[in-house]
């Protein structure tokens, strides 16, 4: 699987230890990050991974900053985007089970390396189980457009 990982300057040595982790697991990674430590702006990164998942370029993302939230929040202005921030390894499982999530998003400063790790792990191997998820995917798509 293509992978893209974005993250700002808060979130470096994160994105840097979860890229090989994802590496290790076998898959491409693509980085759209900032590659140093000097502020940045978490949005620019949002909104590269976002437009690189709805492009199809990578087939998902995984984006980083302090909390995750700015971040993510960037990136579900893209059309398309479902990024969902996670601090445990269930609500990733289910936001990819029940709402087909394309981008998962954590935050540095909230928790640790090896919590990530169990994120991106659980997110990856859930599958969207479809059905009466549907009816309500569909729903939040008719807002987006509603809003263009």
């Amino acid at each position: 699987m293509k992978i893209g990982i974005g993250n700002d300057h808060v979130a470096l040595e994160m994105k840097k230890e979860i890229a090989e982790f994802l590496r290790g697991m076998g898959h491409e990674v693509i980085d759209y990050g900032a590659d140093s430590s000097e502020r940045c702006d978490y949005p620019v990164y949002g909104e590269k991974v976002a437009n690189a998942v709805a492009g199809g370029d990578v087939d998902c993302g995984v984006l980083i900053c302090g909390t995750g939230v700015g971040i993510s929040l960037a990136a579900n202005k893209v059309k398309g985007i479902r990024a969902c921030v996670c601090s445990e390894p269930y609500t990733a499982k289910l936001s990819k089970c029940h709402n087909n999530t394309n981008i998962i998003a954590f935050g540095a400063r909230v928790i640790g390396i090896e919590t990530a790790k169990m994120i991106v792990d659980e997110w990856l191997r859930a599958e969207y189980e479809g059905g009466r998820h549907q009816k309500r995917l569909d729903m939040i798509a008719d807002i987006e457009e509603k809003q263009r």
